[in-house]
């Protein structure tokens, strides 16, 4: 992985993000040129802490990805773009669906666009959500199952693939669709749940408050986001990815109230109580989920690394040292 980053450029749209941000320390190790691009919006995941002590060992750009003049010279000279910025609370999507729209879909467009006019070489990863299958029909949830989101956010995302997709049929760009479940770790948003239930489990037992678990008997599976980074970077090297749209999943699969008392085990005085689904969000929930990432596993090479137990450690050590720099 070392010699097919070292000195490549690569741009990562929504780079202060959780997400982002982790893949930008990986690849910066790796020995690539980064650069991030983000709007630092309220009510994103962007946090300048999140690349604290990179400052000098990468670009920072605050801007907007939505605006295609700006990508264009964005894109320019570029052999990677990770293009992860996106709007990804349920709830928001539904009080405010033209935002979710603005956000969602004018974001891959204009991405896509910008390779489209100056650099239709690229390798492009869309990090995409399990949300665009709706409630599955059957577990786990593999690429062939049907896509029926139950939100607007779903649709917007689901639009934004069919770009991607749209994009490599016609134009050839060389994109790769890589559709992700919880993902997990350091820098995740903890200051609501515009992101992840788990930040604001984590932000309760940091501030000594017990946490909501709705509906505990539900089940889920979990990505650490250490295995996100590595997936989003081998789907961005192999020639086999091209075109493809892959699940990643986690290494087992768990209720959340047993997931609630994993942390209980590892937080002393964490608590916690069963409560039913808040009717906005039980209108839009999608039941159990975990996926069927075989298609993910055979094509790039990549499983899991992480298991949850180790993952749910890493996190709250993190949170417990940096907790009061993401609330």
């Amino acid at each position: 992985m070392t010699q097919l980053f070292s000195g490549k450029k690569v741009l990562i749209t929504g780079g202060l993000g959780f997400i982002g941000s982790n893949l930008a320390r990986t690849l910066v190790n790796l020995g690539a040129e980064v650069t991030l691009l983000d709007n630092l919006t309220a009510e994103g995941g962007g946090n300048l802490f999140n690349i604290r002590g990179l400052e000098d060992k990468l670009r920072n750009h605050l801007g907007d990805a939505r605006d295609v003049h700006l990508m264009r010279e964005l894109v320019k000279d570029q052999d990677y773009l990770f293009n992860l910025a996106g709007q990804s609370s349920h709830l928001d999507s539904m009080l405010d669906p033209f935002a979710d729209m603005n956000v969602n879909c004018q974001v891959p467009l204009a991405a896509l666009e910008a390779c489209r006019l100056e650099n239709p070489s690229i390798r492009i990863v869309f990090a995409s959500t399990r949300q665009v299958y709706g409630r599955p029909n059957y577990l786990p949830v593999d690429e062939n199952h049907p896509v029926n989101p139950v939100d607007v956010n779903g649709i917007h995302k689901l639009t934004g693939e069919r770009y991607h997709q749209l994009y490599h049929q016609v134009y050839g760009l060389r994109t790769v669709i890589l559709r992700l479940t919880n993902t997990i770790g350091p820098r995740m948003r903890i200051k609501d749940v515009r992101q992840t239930f788990l930040g604001v489990w984590i932000r309760c037992m940091m501030e000594n408050r017990p946490f909501e678990v709705w509906h505990g008997a539900q089940r889920r599976d979990f990505t650490y986001v250490d295995d996100a980074v590595s997936a989003l970077l081998l789907a961005a090297s192999k020639d086999a990815a091209i075109g493809q749209i892959m699940n990643l999943g986690g290494d087992c699969v768990i209720s959340l109230e047993s997931l609630a008392e994993r942390l209980k085990k590892l937080h002393s005085g964490a608590r916690f109580q069963i409560t039913p689904f808040p009717k906005e969000r039980k209108d839009i929930d999608i039941g159990d989920y975990f996926a069927d990432d075989q298609k993910c596993r055979q094509l790039l090479g990549w499983e899991p690394k992480i298991a949850l137990s180790e993952g749910l450690k890493r996190t709250l050590v993190f949170y417990k040292k940096h907790w009061m720099e993401y609330v």
